[in-house]
């Protein structure tokens, strides 16, 4: 009788694991996720070398080329890419953005945006103080995964007064989302 009850208690304590596990051959999980509006840009044009060409004292132009990326929110969502001259030329005696050694003298640009960005409207006068636009966004906008291209004609007066060497100045784009 007590070697039946052993072997029955065995029995019993070896089937235990088995009948309580919650195993089977298949499982399945939920997975959620907030995919947000997101913006980002790549300068593809790091050093934009500004020529004159043709006949003297025509302006110098050069262009600067851009890879944007971007998702904005379905209904209310805007993006905005814009630019800021964060560094005037330097040294001085040559151009200037914030103080022109003349009237009239200016950094012009143009931009080209690959849809679904819409370019700014005509010729933009570049600012020291603020920023001006490069291209704009509307609602459920999304770019290519390897992102779209866009870029900015320059246009800089070819001012006599300038004294003669090399001159540089920082542009700094900026990108927006929501």
């Amino acid at each position: 009788m007590k070697r039946q009850y052993i072997l029955a208690l065995a029995a019993a304590l070896l089937a235990a694991p088995a009948s309580y596990a919650q195993f089977a051959a298949t499982g399945t999980t939920t997975l959620s996720v907030t995919v947000s509006a997101e913006a980002a840009l790549q300068v593809t044009t790091s050093t934009t070398t500004l020529a004159a060409v043709g006949t003297i004292f025509n302006p110098y132009t050069g262009t600067t080329n851009l890879t944007y990326k971007i998702r904005t929110t379905q209904s209310t969502g805007t993006g905005t890419v814009t630019l800021k001259v964060t560094s005037d030329f330097s040294p001085a005696g040559g151009p200037s953005v914030a103080t022109p050694p003349t009237a009239g003298d200016a950094l012009t640009y143009t931009c080209t945006v690959a849809a679904p960005g819409t370019a700014c409207s005509g010729s933009q006068t570049a600012s020291t103080s603020s920023s001006t636009s490069v291209a704009t966004f509307g609602a459920g906008a999304s770019s290519a995964n390897a992102g779209n291209a866009a870029s900015t004609a320059w246009s800089l007066t070819n001012d006599p007064v300038y004294k003669t060497g090399a001159y540089s100045a920082t542009v700094t784009y900026t990108i927006s989302a929501t």
